[in-house]
């Protein structure tokens, strides 16, 4: 047997883990003021709109990986009740968190050695990982092995895509997570660049746009452009507490695509929100290609 596990970064809740059929959330964690703060760790709630307001008041969080004990906490419980695990993760691209998660499963192996780690990097992060989560829950469900999972996952990744932008780029700037970003330029002028998730699984600016209406367009029209599939699988669309832009997003969405679309709105994690700000928006859809 084995059992589904996420992580936070990916926007997943202990309610849609528990509804979609996941075990367990990892917590990436991340701190304020040298406090830390770990979400969903034990699949308890936590209040992301309130971690919003206090970005939007000026708090600037730091992020880190865990370490190669905190993996183990996570993995010794279940490799003893005896079962397998099959973590489905963010982007290793924009991490170094997965070399102590190898580690750590390593030294375990030492103490369970019939017990497997099966891992499969979505190549991205926030709704871009949701979207895909989403889809492996399903074939989980239907009593698909371990190897069938992860080919699947393979084979979908690059057809997931995901375009976003931020109001405040000085997030970016300071998390250095973004290649290509001219954050205090953009701020000044009032231009916001169109941020995508590449196939490397690595966020990087590819183009600008002077606003936020037109930042919002340049999104909703990669997803008229590259979108190969609205009628099987719903547009995310995933915010950092920007519930007016949301609206504008669907209305041009609805706009360009009718009313008959299915559109599924999803809160940015607050670790991966620690890195892109207040009032931030980003588009997920099922693609030709990223």
């Amino acid at each position: 047997m084995y059992v589904l596990y996420a992580d936070s970064d990916c926007d997943i809740t202990p309610d849609s883990a528990r509804r979609m059929g996941y075990k367990n959330i990892i917590s990436m964690p991340f701190s304020i003021d040298g406090e830390n703060f770990y979400p969903y760790k034990g699949m308890t709630d936590f209040d992301v709109n309130h971690f919003y307001s206090r970005l939007n008041e000026g708090v600037l969080p730091k992020t880190s990986a865990l370490n190669v004990e905190e993996y183990k906490e996570y993995f010794e419980k279940e490799f003893a009740e005896g079962n397998d695990i099959f973590y489905i993760h963010f982007s290793e691209a924009m991490s170094m968190t997965f070399q102590n998660m190898r580690q750590a499963y390593k030294e375990l192996q030492e103490k369970y050695p019939e017990r497997k780690l099966y891992e499969a990097d979505m190549k991205g992060i926030t709704t871009l990982g949701y979207a895909q989560l989403v889809e492996a829950a399903k074939l989980y469900k239907k009593g698909c092995t371990p190897e069938e999972l992860k080919k699947f996952i393979e084979d979908e990744v690059q057809h997931w895509a995901m375009y976003l932008c931020a109001d405040d780029l000085q997030y970016f700037k300071r998390s250095g997570r973004v290649s290509g970003l001219a954050a205090t330029m953009g701020t000044i002028l009032g231009i916001r660049p169109v941020i995508w998730i590449s196939p490397e699984g690595k966020m990087e600016s590819l183009t600008t746009a002077r606003g936020r209406k037109k930042a919002i367009e340049a999104l909703v029209n990669k997803a008229v452009e590259l979108c190969d599939d609205f009628k099987n699988y719903p547009i995310y669309i995933g915010h950092t507490s920007a519930p007016e832009f949301v609206e504008e997003a669907k209305a041009a969405l609805y706009e360009k695509l009718g009313k008959d679309i299915k559109i599924e709105v999803v809160i940015t994690n607050p670790t991966a929100g620690a890195h892109c700000g207040p009032n931030g928006i980003g588009i997920c859809f099922h693609a030709k290609h990223r």
